[in-house]
């Protein structure tokens, strides 16, 4: 796993992460709008709590789907998506 692994992300506070009934899903709100989630994003996102690292993370998804393949590489690509938009930061 790449050095991100050891890295604690945290949600940006100026976005707010919540289920949304209207959308039928989990979005990320801000002053300017609202960014729809797919089910990925979303079950990532609700593993970020400003206390597990990007590789715990990981594990604890891969525990939760254990069939699912790829998760470690998916989990990055977002991480490194979610820091570009500004979405997260690290502690």
């Amino acid at each position: 796993m790449s050095e991100l692994a050891s890295k604690v992300p945290k949600l940006n506070r100026l976005f707010k992460f919540q289920f949304e009934k209207a959308q039928d899903c989990y979005v990320l709100l801000f002053p300017e709008g609202m960014i729809k989630l797919n089910g990925s994003a979303s079950a990532i996102l609700l593993q970020v709590d400003g206390t597990k690292s990007v590789g715990d993370i990981v594990a604890a998804l891969q525990a939760e789907y254990p069939d699912a393949e790829g998760i470690e590489e998916d989990v990055l690509t977002f991480f490194e998506h979610a820091e570009q938009k500004r979405w997260i930061n690290y502690v």
